[in-house]
């Protein structure tokens, strides 16, 4: 962590950044997340559904 003094005494610390990761483009949607897609959209449905049978 590097440090710098400012104006009046006080310091001022600056965390170290992490460094950069390329993303490959043409990754897709690979199973595990097609299936969470999908589930996740069926339980939103099912509870729309019960949410208009309860009123």
């Amino acid at each position: 962590m590097s440090v710098t003094r400012e104006d009046g005494g006080r310091l001022n610390a600056f965390a170290k950044e992490p460094p950069i990761q390329v993303v490959v483009p043409g990754g897709g949607l690979s199973r595990p997340t097609l299936l969470l897609l999908i589930g996740g959209s069926l339980l939103v449905l099912a509870m729309l559904a019960v949410a208009v049978g309860i009123s």
